[in-house]
């Protein structure tokens, strides 16, 4: 600890990197009751503290190394730490990354300066390619985590954390992956302040530090989750692996809802957007609190990097709620007759309805997959469960129905050829408390719903897509009754879609 003590004291770093702010989260203060405060490493030039550990490497070596340039086999972050570092000082960078990589990552090297060689379909491909053209042309590779160089480049940010807050820190959480981040920072904290914790924080399906350190040492994973791609590292490094046996106190797992109501945090109180690995630290802070019921302490979350796909929003902000246990996902199965969507959704009551999706497929029950937002979490959904058992509805919980949320929710539907005299329309009405029970209320018992899919996207309208048996004899007033309602509506019997997939 002594050692790495030094290194990171005297590390060259920022004639790259800056000092990033250590920033007070008041949203998430108050609703945890602890003080919590980010260290904003998602500001640094490349979006993550990665440039630290690879200029501290690249610019410690020989004169006659860095004119043979140098490597590295990355999908992201590590990549663009080792494009810019090269860069600054004038050296040559080979990337190597994998064939899948997103072109955003692969131009965003390229415009550090970075040559590209894309082989492979995973890291592992990408990394004994690496080290193959290493070997071949002569040119130092620089690993992401498990370099004592590298480590001590990450451990400047703990550096920065005990300058930047003197007095009583409780913890610290730091996200690992190949565990260089952490190791870096344990060192330096545990040398300086012992009495501070250091708490590692993993995704629940990539866990190599935690169960390496379980077992007394290093394991290879079978397989690692994706979703936290930053992380997704099947086997913790060496060197950090024999620091973290020394300095880590704790190691806690979250899983991709809580990553992605950390998201959702991170933006409340910061306006930005956390790629998911840059979030753990803050979805650790929160399960810790939740399991330790601790009040009134100081805590430090590192927000390790901003690289976030764009296309990826949406499913991060589809898994926020249910990650914060705002939303419940449940199967009802309710009588088919007319007035039924009705009477359930007042048994609901003013809840606000996040998503309902049905489609007719029996005479007798019609089966309904719906999502209902909650104020005060499992309880709420418990007691609500509860009540709707007492009026005598079949329910399934489907919160932490992993297939259910993936995919499910999206294939209620298909074809339904005893859905006679449908029609199908679009409407638009105001999106708030109550709105989609007066829908239902205005249309009373007399036609009945053959298709119905909602979802809320937290816009002021709310979409919604029904299907209704109207006989031909009851156009006129079924038209009426539109007209009466006052919501904004298109008929899409006609729509090549609907007879495709839906009719």
């Amino acid at each position: 600890m002594e050692q790495y003590t030094k290194h990171i004291l005297t590390s060259r770093v920022y004639d790259i990197a800056k000092e990033t702010p250590l920033d007070y989260a008041p949203a998430l203060s108050t609703r945890l009751e602890n003080h919590v405060l980010l260290k904003r490493e998602d500001l640094q030039q490349v979006f993550s503290f990665k440039l630290r550990g690879a200029y501290n490497k690249i610019s410690a070596l020989p004169a006659s190394e860095r004119a043979k340039g140098v490597i590295a086999a990355s999908a992201g972050n590590h990549a663009q730490g080792v494009a810019l570092a090269a860069g600054k000082l004038a050296i040559r960078s080979l990337i190597v990354m994998p064939k899948t990589t997103p072109e955003i990552k692969i131009s965003s090297v390229r415009n550090l300066g970075g040559e590209i060689v894309l082989h492979g379909s995973s890291y592992d491909d990408a990394y004994n390619h690496a080290m193959k053209l290493a070997s071949e042309q002569k040119m130092t590779f620089i690993h992401p985590y498990d370099d004592e160089q590298v480590i001590a480049g990450q451990g400047t940010v703990a550096m920065e954390i005990l300058r930047q807050h003197s007095g009583q820190l409780d913890a610290l959480f730091i996200p690992v992956g190949g565990g260089g981040l952490i190791a870096g920072m344990a060192a330096y904290v545990k040398y300086l302040r012992p009495d501070i914790k250091i708490i590692g924080v993993e995704p629940d399906d990539a866990p190599s530090m935690q169960q390496a350190l379980a077992q007394g040492k290093r394991v290879c994973l079978g397989q690692v989750g994706i979703f936290a791609d930053g992380v997704a590292v099947r086997q913790i490094g060496k060197e950090p692996f024999r620091i973290a046996r020394q300095c880590v106190d704790e190691m806690v797992l979250v899983n991709t809802d809580e990553i992605c109501a950390a998201i959702k945090d991170i933006f409340d109180d910061t306006r930005t957007i956390a790629e998911p690995a840059g979030a753990l630290a803050v979805a650790g802070v929160k399960k810790y609190i939740q399991q330790e019921k601790i009040r009134g302490q100081q805590l430090v979350a590192v927000l390790s990097g901003a690289n976030m796909n764009f296309d990826r929003l949406r499913h991060v902000a589809e898994r926020a709620e249910l990650g914060e246990q705002r939303e419940a996902l449940i199967a009802v199965t309710i009588p088919e007759k007319p007035g039924s969507f009705r009477k359930f959704c007042s048994v609901i009551g003013l809840r606000a309805i996040t998503e309902f999706n049905y489609r007719y497929s029996d005479p007798e029950t019609a089966h309904v997959f719906a999502g209902v937002q909650m104020q005060s979490g499992e309880s709420e959904k418990d007691e609500l469960i509860r009540r709707l058992l007492a009026e005598g509805y079949p329910v399934v919980d489907m919160s932490r129905n992993e297939m259910a949320k993936m995919h499910v929710r999206y294939m209620v539907g298909g074809h339904a050829v005893q859905a006679d005299h449908e029609l199908l329309y679009r409407f638009e009405f105001p999106e708030r408390p109550g709105a989609l029970l007066r829908f239902l209320t205005r249309m009373g018992q007399h036609w009945n719903i053959s298709l119905f899919h909602y979802r809320n996207h937290g816009a002021d309208f709310g979409r919604i897509l029904v299907g209704v048996q109207v006989p031909p004899p009851e156009r006129k007033k079924f038209s009426l009754f539109l007209e009466e309602l006052g919501y904004n509506y298109r008929e899409e019997t006609e729509n090549p879609a609907y007879k495709l997939f839906l009719k």
